[in-house]
């Protein structure tokens, strides 16, 4: 069984046990960490895409001011995202990202938050380079992030996320992702 059968059996088990937890309202404020899975689609210069399983780890720190909340965090992913064309092929690799979100919260155990920040994203890459040659080798590309979510408690260390989110990179690529999370605030 290979590592993206069980981080996504794992995934799912977590949901589906999560609904015994009782939600309790609490507090958005606080360290958190979660895992994260989802839908990411790479796209280069608006002419070629590939689609793939986002995963990775999301930690941070959120704090209250005067009604909203407002939260610096970190996060590491990789994708299976991958382009054959005739002679070679692009991976995508690790996607580092740091930024910082405002949220509002609604009503009872939910929260709506927008996210900005600075997304680096590692690309390999291997074909062909004619009389027999091959060449390979892989680039970082720099870029923003922005995107929205919702947060919502399941208890009140216990969390449920969706979010999306759009990172445009330099070099003509993009991203978009939809992504799912569950999370412990300590």
């Amino acid at each position: 069984m290979n590592n993206i059968t069980i981080f996504l059996a794992a995934s799912v088990l977590c949901f589906i046990s999560a609904p015994a937890f009782a939600r309790e309202p609490g507090s958005f404020t606080g360290a958190h960490a979660e895992i994260i899975t989802g839908y990411d689609r790479v796209d280069a210069d608006a002419v070629s895409s590939s689609n793939g399983l986002l995963y990775g780890v999301n930690a941070g720190y959120d704090v209250a001011a005067g009604g909203v909340i407002l939260g610096l965090e970190a996060e590491i992913s990789d994708s299976t995202a991958k382009k054959r064309y005739a002679g070679g092929r692009t991976v995508t690799d690790r996607d580092l990202y740091v930024g910082g979100r405002i949220g509002v919260p609604l009503g009872d155990g939910a929260l709506a938050y927008a996210k900005l920040g600075y997304t680096n994203a590692r690309f390999e890459y291997s074909g062909d380079a004619g009389e027999g040659g091959t060449v390979s080798g892989g680039d970082n590309a720099d870029g923003l992030r922005l995107g929205a979510g919702l947060e919502y408690q399941l208890s009140d260390s216990l969390f449920l996320k969706g979010e999306y989110r759009y990172s445009n990179y330099e070099a003509g690529l993009s991203r978009h992702q939809v992504v799912t999370g569950i999370g412990f605030r300590f």
